[in-house]
């Protein structure tokens, strides 16, 4: 759901692992005595990701509590998947022999990874991160092709933005509605932004932290009532998903107003967001604990819904989430969930941008969702990401370098039956934008 933060998941895992790319020689291959630290452990990278380094010798301990054997395991499996086998490190740069980027060439592209070599003296890897990756001859049919072997469903716009509207560029089932998790908070933006353009409010407002929700990395344990700027929420809100600032925000600024905003921005299916939840009303129905709520919100229509949720706002509150029922596979999200299709996403993309509000837009530039490397080419990259079991979605707004034009990049995965992995989407998306940012 909205809780678990797409964004900074995707920064934590790729952070954590990452394929390195620099010299082309093996760990048995005698290292002149001019070698660094960097340059050993570069060198070492294609037998590290081949398993025939082991894990714990390569690794400072550090990295190993961070991320644990078996999901380096289990992400560098994905990564082989999706762009073969680890053949070569092309390409080792460091400026002061510990930290530096590596160019790490697989059988079906090129990735860029950065280093991080320990101070102790056994010279273990303390960071090691995938910020990019370049397919050989990349095409958006091989992309699209790729999307539809994804198990559940999948779908994903790139479009250019102009006076025109939005202009696709590439798609598959850009009108589908998909669960698309925390990046409903986008029309919450977008809706705050409106009223701060209109003086009803300003950035700076200061208003009580008056709403806590699941899985809030920003505002959990923070005291009730803790005075913050709409601008401090809309950020964490953004930037890491926190859902306490954005169910706060949701009761400052209207529930119905954001419903309103939507339709204004283009949805074509608002009402399977109507009547708006809040990230704790949508926990708390999902959950065990509302198993006859649940029942009675799915089958009524929209006045029923709102009625429903208004006259159990005593009940639907943090204290009675059953976070027990998220530890398994995906709960309801075609009924219970925040929905958008890829156009829907485009439309949103088009308000936002057409807003012109520097806060708002810096709020998705915080955490741009694919890295320094794949952001390279774009003078701007605004992001907001969503997931939960079974569902993730990413979106992102780019400036193009060379020549100022504007794109929406938008991709989402459902899948009913199981939980879905993120590496393969983090990775389709970045191959998007980097055709994308070619003119």
């Amino acid at each position: 759901m909205a809780n678990y933060v797409l964004a900074a998941l995707a920064a934590a895992l790729l952070a954590a692992l990452s394929p390195h790319l620099a010299v082309a020689q093996t760990s048995d291959t005698a290292a002149p005595a001019t070698q660094t630290p960097f340059d050993r452990r570069a060198a070492q990278l294609v037998e590290m990701m081949t398993g025939n380094i082991a894990f714990a010798e390569y690794f400072d301990p550090v990295f190993q509590v961070a991320i644990p054997e078996a999901q380096f395991k289990a992400i560098t499996t994905s990564l082989i998947a999706q762009y073969g086998q680890p053949v070569t490190v092309e390409k080792a740069t460091s400026a002061d022999g510990r930290s530096g980027t590596i160019l790490l060439r697989f059988e079906k592209g090129v990735g860029t990874v950065l280093l991080d070599v320990g101070a102790a003296t056994d010279e273990r890897v303390m960071g090691l991160r995938l910020t990019g990756f370049a397919m050989a001859g990349d095409n958006y049919d091989k992309i699209a092709a790729d999307f539809a072997a994804l198990p559940g469903q999948t779908g994903f716009l790139v479009a250019e933005l102009g006076q025109a509207g939005v202009r696709p560029l590439a798609s598959a089932n850009p009108d589908r509605q998909f669960a698309v998790g925390s990046t409903f908070k986008l029309y919450i933006l977008d809706e705050l932004a409106a009223q701060v353009a209109a003086g009803k409010r300003r950035w700076s407002d200061v208003v009580p932290l008056s709403r806590f929700s699941f899985s809030s990395a920003g505002t959990a344990n923070w005291p009730q009532d803790t005075p913050v700027t709409l601008q401090t929420l809309a950020n964490w809100m953004i930037s890491v998903s926190d859902n306490g600032a954005t169910d706060t925000l949701i009761h400052v600024i209207g529930r119905e107003k954001i419903e309103a905003r939507m339709r204004a921005a283009g949805h074509s299916n608002p009402s399977r967001n109507i009547p708006l939840l809040t990230t704790v009303e949508a926990f708390a129905l999902k959950g065990n604990n509302f198993n006859d709520l649940r029942a009675a919100f799915v089958a009524g229509d929209d006045h029923a819904q709102r009625k429903l949720i208004d006259g159990n706002q005593h009940r639907l509150i943090l204290n009675n989430v059953d976070g027990v029922s998220f530890t398994a596979g995906p709960r309801f999200i075609d009924s219970l969930e925040w929905f958008a299709s890829p156009n829907d996403i485009a439309r949103l993309m088009v308000d936002l941008r057409a807003r012109g509000s520097t806060a708002a837009l810096a709020a998705m530039a915080i955490n741009n969702g694919v890295g320094p490397v794949a952001a390279t080419d774009w003078r701007y990259l605004g992001y907001k990401g969503g997931s939960e079991n079974g569902v993730l979605s990413m979106s992102l707004l780019a400036e193009r370098k060379s020549d100022g034009k504007y794109f929406v990049v938008t991709a989402s995965w459902n899948n009913p039956d199981a939980n879905v992995a993120i590496e393969p989407l983090v990775g389709l998306v970045t191959r998007l934008l980097a055709l994308a940012a070619q003119p």
